[in-house]
């Protein structure tokens, strides 16, 4: 085996709204996946309230631990738009009205129109830079690892698709997948045994009820295109040893 490149990465989905369920996260999922293709690995999500003292301590708590932070939420006109001044704690700087922001809201919206609750989506944490906003203007920004994101989706991933390209990717996961006609309980015990005989390989089984049958798909993934067919060909042997029928996809890079 060759020694693995990992990056890491965590999102971090600040609002009360996405708790009480009034609005549906759309941003997680679309994080997961452009992260999973630059080779950078999810490897937490969080949801927290509009409680200063909780995003502080979440920022600080992942930001430690991952080599990428996104934040998405929190950073429009509104009073309970907080994300701004909470990151300026986390990192322990001032919060300050960035020059090119304010520049970049006067050219936005006409004559009169930007007031002060619109300037406050100029602050910035002193040391940030901005992430430029080609839909409605106001920019979010970058601190440290920390990458800070507006909560509407269309607006994030937009953002998302500007700081993509200065993002440094690990080595890429490929994943295949055997599906089988027999349940989670029949192959538990093989498919334990193989995942202990592969532990840099991630094995998970995935049940489902298609066209009035129910089986089970058997994803395998890691970075080691061998030891990933050599685990495939174990677990199709598997699934036929117990009398099942086994379909493998074309191995893919995720």
């Amino acid at each position: 085996m060759t020694d693995t490149r990992i990056v890491t990465a965590a999102v971090l989905v600040i609002g009360d709204e996405i708790l009480s369920g009034r609005t549906k996260d759309a941003n997680m999922g679309f994080l997961a996946e452009r992260l999973t293709e630059l080779g950078i690995r999810l490897r937490e999500a969080r949801v927290v309230p509009d409680v200063p003292d909780e995003i502080v301590a979440a920022v600080n708590a992942l930001r430690s631990r991952y080599d990428y932070v996104f934040t998405t939420g929190g950073i429009g006109p509104t009073h309970d738009d907080i994300t701004a001044e909470c990151i300026a704690r986390a990192f322990g700087v001032p919060l300050l009205r960035h020059p090119e922001a304010v520049r970049r809201l006067e050219a936005h919206y006409e004559a009169g129109q930007l007031n002060e609750a619109r300037l406050r989506m100029t602050n910035v944490p002193e040391g940030g830079t901005l992430i430029d906003n080609p839909v409605s203007a106001a920019p979010g920004f970058r601190i440290g690892n920390v990458h800070v994101m507006a909560g509407v989706p269309r607006i994030m991933q937009a953002m998302f698709d500007g700081i993509a390209p200065t993002l440094t990717g690990g080595d890429r996961v490929l994943s295949r997948t055997v599906t089988c006609d027999l349940g989670e309980g029949v192959i538990a015990a093989g498919l334990g045994a193989i995942a202990a005989e592969y532990p840099d390989l991630s094995i998970g089984s995935y049940p489902y009820f298609r066209a009035g049958k129910f089986g089970t798909s058997l994803v395998l993934r890691g970075t080691d295109a061998d030891r990933l067919s050599v685990a495939t060909e174990a677990v199709r042997a598997l699934v036929v040893s117990l009398g099942g029928t086994a379909g493998l996809d074309v191995a893919k890079t995720e």
